[in-house]
Formats: C-alpha cells, sequence, structure tokens
C-alpha cells in the first residue's frame, strides 16, 4: 500500500510529459514508442523494488535500471516546471477573456514554441546521464598532488603515494574497461600503494572475479587497505550470523590475496634508510547512520605522537569528528566514501559543485587544517547510478615533500 502514491505521482508524471509531446507531433507512431520507453523504464523499476533480493544486494540489472530511471525523471524535471509555467500562464489569459469581453472560458492552446524549448532543455540532463552511463563510469582519471610537509623525514622527501578508494567490484560488468583501470594504477609506479575502503557493495564474493586482476598491483614499500561501510556485509540479508561472519572471514582473505595488508585499527611503520613513517589504519567511522567500527586509539597504540602519520579512514567525516581534535597529529589523512555523488561540475580554479557537499563538507579533493591535510578520492568504481558525469573515477598519486624551512 505505501507504494500507491508514488506510482499515482509516477502515472501523474508521465502524463503531463506526454502532453508535451502531442503538443509537437500528431504522430502516433512517436507517442507509442514513448508510452514502450516509459513503460519499459518504470515497469522494470517497480520491477526491481518488489523483487529486490537483500541476500543478492545490488547487480548491474538493478544499477541499470536506476540510471534509465534516473535520466528519465531528471529530464521530465526540467520539462515539466516550463509546462507548468506556460499553463498557469494560459489559465490566467482564459479567466481574464472570462471577465472581459467574450463571457467564456476560453483556454488557448499550449505554445508549440515554448513545449520545443522545454523538451532540448531536458534532453540536456537525460543524454547526459545516459553518456555517464556509457562513458563516464570508465573515464579514469589520474589526479596529482604535491603535498609538503615541516615533519615530514628527509628520506620520505619525493616519496610517492598512489591512494584508490570505493572499487564496488560488485557494479562492474566491463573487463577490459576495469583491466584498463588498473593497470593505469600500476603505470604509476609509486612506492606505496593505499586502499581506503569499499571493495564490494554487499558480499565479499562480489571482489573474487577481481582478485587475480588486483592482486596484480605492485609497489616496492608494500600494499595496505582499510574497510568501508560496504565491506562489513550489513547491507545484505544473512540466513545466519554464521553466514555473516563466514563473509567477513572470506573479506579478510580476499585482501590477503589480492596482497593488501588490511588494517584493523592498527598501524604498520614504513622504514627508508633508517627512518620511518606510520601508517595508521581505521575500521570505517561514519556520522550518522553509518557504522562506527572505528578505533582511533587503538589504532595508535604502537606509534608515536612526533612520527610523521598517513592515517586510512574511509568515511571523511570522521576527520573533522574525530582526528583534527586529537592530541596526536595525523600529517596526512587518506578517505573515499562520497564518490563526489558521481555527478558534478569540476573546473580547476573556478567551480566545485556536486549535491554531496550539502552532506559532507569535506567530499572530494585536498583540504587543510594547518599541518593536517585530508584528501577524499572521488572513488574507482560507482553504485547505484551506473556512471559518473563530471565527477571522474579517479586515480589519486600523492608526492610527499618536505618543506625547505630556508626559503
Amino acid at each position: 500500500m505505501r507504494w500507491i502514491p508514488l506510482i499515482i505521482l509516477l502515472i501523474l508524471l508521465q502524463w503531463y510529459a506526454f502532453q508535451a509531446l502531442k503538443t509537437i507531433t500528431y504522430n502516433k507512431i512517436w507517442w507509442v514508442l514513448y508510452g514502450l520507453i516509459v513503460t519499459l523504464i518504470i515497469g522494470s523499476l517497480l520491477y526491481q523494488i518488489f523483487n529486490f533480493d537483500r541476500s543478492v544486494g545490488w547487480t548491474p540489472s538493478i544499477n541499470y535500471t536506476i540510471g534509465w530511471f534516473i535520466a528519465l525523471i531528471t529530464g521530465q524535471l526540467v520539462l515539466i516546471p516550463i509546462l507548468f509555467i506556460e499553463d498557469l500562464s494560459r489559465i490566467a489569459v482564459g479567466i481574464y477573456r472570462f471577465f472581459s469581453t467574450e463571457q467564456k472560458f476560453y483556454l488557448p492552446e499550449r505554445r508549440k514554441l515554448i513545449t520545443q524549448i522545454a523538451m532540448a532543455l531536458s534532453a540536456v540532463p537525460f543524454s547526459t546521464l545516459l553518456y555517464g552511463m556509457y562513458k563516464g563510469r570508465y573515464n579514469y582519471r589520474v589526479l596529482r598532488y604535491t603535498l609538503e610537509y615541516d615533519s615530514l623525514p628527509e628520506s620520505f622527501d619525493g616519496f610517492q603515494i598512489t591512494q584508490i578508494s570505493d572499487l564496488h567490484c560488485g557494479s562492474f560488468d566491463n573487463l577490459d574497461k576495469v583491466a584498463y583501470g588498473i593497470s593505469l594504477i600500476n603505470d604509476q609506479k609509486s612506492d606505496l600503494i593505499l586502499f581506503t575502503g569499499d571493495l564490494v557493495n554487499n558480499k565479499s564474493s562480489e571482489a573474487r572475479p577481481w582478485v587475480e586482476k588486483l592482486s596484480g598491483l605492485e609497489a616496492p614499500y608494500g600494499k595496505f587497505s582499510v574497510l568501508g561501510n560496504h565491506d562489513y556485509g550489513d547491507y545484505n540479508q544473512w540466513e545466519s550470523e554464521a553466514a555473516k561472519q563466514e563473509n567477513m572471514n572470506e573479506m579478510y582473505q580476499m585482501h590477503k590475496d589480492m596482497g593488501f595488508n588490511l588494517l584493523l585499527n592498527e598501524s604498520r611503520y614504513v622504514e627508508k634508510n633508517g627512518e620511518r613513517i606510520a601508517l595508521v589504519g581505521v575500521e570505517n567511522w561514519g556520522a550518522g547512520r553509518f557504522k562506527k567500527a572505528g578505533d582511533l586509539e587503538k589504532s595508535i597504540t604502537n606509534i608515536e605522537s612526533e612520527d610523521f602519520k598517513i592515517l586510512l579512514s574511509h568515511d571523511p567525516s570522521h576527520w573533522e569528528a574525530e582526528v583534527l581534535p586529537h592530541s596526536y597529529p595525523f600529517q596526512l589523512t587518506l578517505s573515499g566514501h562520497t564518490h563526489g555523488f558521481q555527478f558534478g561540475i569540476e573546473i580547476p580554479g573556478w567551480v566545485k559543485w556536486s549535491p554531496i557537499q550539502w552532506q559532507y563538507k569535506q567530499w572530494a579533493g585536498i583540504y587543510e587544517e594547518k599541518e593536517q591535510k585530508l584528501n577524499v578520492n572521488r572513488g574507482f568504481g560507482y553504485l547505484a547510478y551506473p556512471g559518473r558525469v563530471g565527477i571522474w573515477p579517479e586515480i589519486t598519486v600523492i608526492t610527499l615533500k618536505k618543506r625547505n624551512l630556508l626559503v
């Protein structure tokens, strides 16, 4: 019963949008074609909703259904307000004529030109979102940052780190494209590779087809990882707690099979020429409804306050909530989680916008608070909407530099 208002609203929206098509063409073939497309998209969505299996979770077919629906509705949300304003003006004209000379209510026809303009404008977001599904989701970008620190040990001047995040392996459906992205990570030839969580969507088995490819990632100083909120199996329906724990054990094994040293509220030292930096990895800690398994105090048990520290923490909300106020300085925190909403506008030096900024203050790129810095990776994969528009899948390359205090 709770779905009935939504279904009625969808029907009304489609009827209203259909009136625009009738205004610009009398060819019934186009009417039938439009009706079939809309029925297929909405019918598929309702089918997926009513038959969603939480033991299977997000699949590529669900993602595509959501993607087409988002593209359709977004286009209509541009179209319908324009038509609604036009209809209000028509009604106003009809009322004016009724009380002036004609003494009868006459509703002018909707202007074809206005409708054509509205249809053209609505085609922009519709086609853009389809492009994001076709091309954007595998449009990998390498973003490079050079970060300077007073406290960086001399031996690590020029040390290069590659960060990846949010693979969401359960969404992948193109082996060649993903393989290219993975090879692009290796092409950076970084000293260290760090993965900041969300290997899967729902369960560890989603990563199994990609273990061999991901195990081929190489870095002379190692590969380290943490868990994201999707990695715990909390969004899946398990037949028992034992089954959920078995999934968790498999997740641990996946990281090991891929050659990643999984940090579960713990730390490791990376040494070079007798000097060292500390890698600190917390389990997921997220604001609001997200899992708070991260234990920052436990993770720093074996390191010192004066150590140069790189913290891996999946959710960037952790940075302001616990990292910045901490008595230990964390020179660099690496996060992911937001995906940059997979949609936005980024023009370096001019504009950086995404709807995700209404939820996360730090949502993509570098943020600084004195000597402490945060990078929020936009994610390698995608979830729900199977595409990206303006916010492309990211491989981050960070070069650490010792600040020259004499300059």
